[in-house]
């Protein structure tokens, strides 16, 4: 490992010491897919407050694959982290109780998401950790999320890398070969990946978003143009809810004055 991967990592870790510190809490919760950000966001987790204090839960459905959930427990396992596997199954199956209750692959993989977000604030709020997230830059910056599902979180120590620096932390970290080389996916459907949903891989969407940050959020080239388009079409879950909350500030602030 360099310096500047050393110091890199650091950074992060020290970012979730301050968390974990000023919470008050007693221990870190985060979901264990069987992926590469959740193994390297667990890793930092153990590496900045003790892989005592963190709690790995795998949240399967039956579309899961039983090989990710394997992973997820040697993963734990390596790291000395405490692991549970929770059936996300019978939350599932109450929601199919509802009124007019219908499901497609997107309104069912987003309630995944939800769901599986929701038993992570449950062991949360009955342990008094922090949930920390696994949410990595470039699928932030597209909108490759559920609102208020994978992308909720008290803490999230892998916001900042694109996939392709997740890859080289991943090597740095010592996580198992067979993580870091599996093909990425959400599993939200059976045989669902990442790139093929998205339409571009990991390298182009990488590539396109460092290039349309240094050109000003101007693209150049038809992978820019449709990373551009993603990126402002997903806006909203970037930012808070519209409200007329912060014009009541500033109008209050601003009668203050006078």
């Amino acid at each position: 490992m360099d310096d500047q991967m050393g110091c890199r990592m650091g950074q992060v870790e020290q970012m979730i010491r301050h968390a974990y510190w000023s919470s008050g809490c007693t221990g870190i919760v985060i979901g264990i897919s069987g992926g590469i950000d959740s193994a390297v966001a667990a890793a930092f987790c153990c590496r900045a407050v003790g892989a005592d204090r963190v709690l790995g839960l795998t949240l399967p459905s039956t579309i899961s694959s039983p090989d990710d959930t394997k992973d997820a427990a040697t993963l734990c396992a390596a790291y000395g982290m405490t692991h549970k596997v929770v059936s996300i199954e019978p939350i599932l199956s109450g929601f199919a109780a509802i009124p007019d209750y219908w499901e497609s692959r997107f309104l069912l993989g987003n309630l995944m998401a939800r769901i599986r977000m929701a038993v992570l604030y449950y062991y949360a709020n009955r342990d008094n950790r922090i949930v920390c997230g696994t949410s990595n830059r470039s699928e932030y910056l597209l909108g490759y999320c559920t609102k208020f599902g994978d992308n909720a979180a008290d803490i999230q120590p892998i916001l900042h890398l694109y996939k392709s620096d997740i890859l080289e932390m991943a090597k740095s970290l010592d996580i198992p070969d067979r993580i870091i080389k599996k093909t990425p996916s959400a599993g939200l459907w059976a045989g669902q990946t990442d790139e093929e949903e998205i339409g571009l891989s990991y390298r182009e969407i990488d590539a396109s978003l460092a290039a349309l940050e240094r050109q000003g959020w101007q693209a150049d080239t038809p992978a820019e143009e449709k990373v551009l388009g993603l990126v402002k079409k997903s806006t909203h879950k970037r930012v808070a809810a519209p409200s007329l909350l912060a014009l009541q500030q500033r109008l209050d602030e601003t009668a203050r004055g006078n």
